[in-house]
């Protein structure tokens, strides 16, 4: 029963991740401590392995139907990739607690830009018909999504999609099938450091892995049919209830004094 649950629930994130370039992550980590009792070290990088196979399966897709901008992700991913390599190392010296209230923080940031943040004026109305803009600002903005990425298990996907949509004039949708395209080997990157300190378990892995792809897969060919503005409103709300409940159990693990 449990393994068919992980694979629902890999599944979900899979297509989520998929259709709003985000990898799944953001919504793999809180169903694996909350949802599954798991310590945070070990939900981070099975989501971050999640990451990866999100990406194989939606990437190729949006590749073969020309959304992914294929010179900007190569640009913005060696910035992102220094990015988890410095977050893998500094995640060993911060205590759980304190990365849930990470979390529950970036998740209340993502439903907010979510809900409230509109698509930039001027906008092109074809996916061909664009320039990005502002390299220093998406290349900086790499770093920290790879660190985030490391921290978290998101991919960094959640940061570099608005980055890219909103900070470089990208629109959309090439926004999160480049993201796809970059947050696999992101996600490769932060494993590592889990993977050498015997974090990564494989027999929760494989199960979350085989509902990802199944999800991704689907996600990728909804995608381009579904408005996206819709999927970013369901979906905040469900992040606003993760936020909440992240953030309270970081709370209680770093101030249990104030929370009784």
């Amino acid at each position: 029963m449990t393994v068919l649950l992980l694979m629902v629930v890999g599944g979900l994130a899979g297509a989520l991740g998929a259709m709003l370039g985000i990898g799944g992550g953001i919504v793999l980590v809180p169903a694996l401590v909350l949802g599954f009792g798991l310590p945070l070290e070990e939900a981070v990088p099975a989501s971050l392995m999640c990451v990866v196979a999100n990406s194989c399966a939606a990437a190729a897709g949006y590749v073969d139907n020309h959304l992914s901008d294929i010179r900007l992700g190569l640009t913005l991913e060696l910035a992102t990739v220094l990015g988890a390599i410095a977050g893998g190392l500094v995640a060993a010296l911060i205590a759980p607690a304190m990365v849930a209230v990470v979390f529950g923080l970036f998740t209340l940031y993502v439903a907010l830009q979510m809900m409230l943040l509109r698509s930039p004026r001027g906008e092109p109305a074809t996916l061909d018909d664009y320039q990005p803009t502002n390299y220093p600002l998406g290349i900086s903005g790499s770093f920290v999504a790879g660190g985030l990425s490391a921290l978290l298990g998101v991919g960094g996907g959640p940061l570099k999609v608005p980055l890219m949509s909103y900070g470089m004039r990208v629109p959309f949708k090439v926004a999160s099938a480049t993201s796809n395209l970059m947050i696999g080997v992101t996600g490769a990157a932060s494993v590592a450091a889990y993977a050498l300190r015997g974090h990564l378990k494989l027999a929760l892995v494989s199960p979350l892995v085989v509902g990802v792809l199944a999800g991704a897969y689907a996600g990728s060919r909804l995608m381009p049919k579904v408005p996206t503005a819709v999927l970013k409103k369901l979906f905040a709300l469900v992040l606003l209830s993760v936020a909440g409940q992240m953030l309270w159990k970081g709370g209680a693990g770093l101030w249990p004094s104030v929370w009784e």
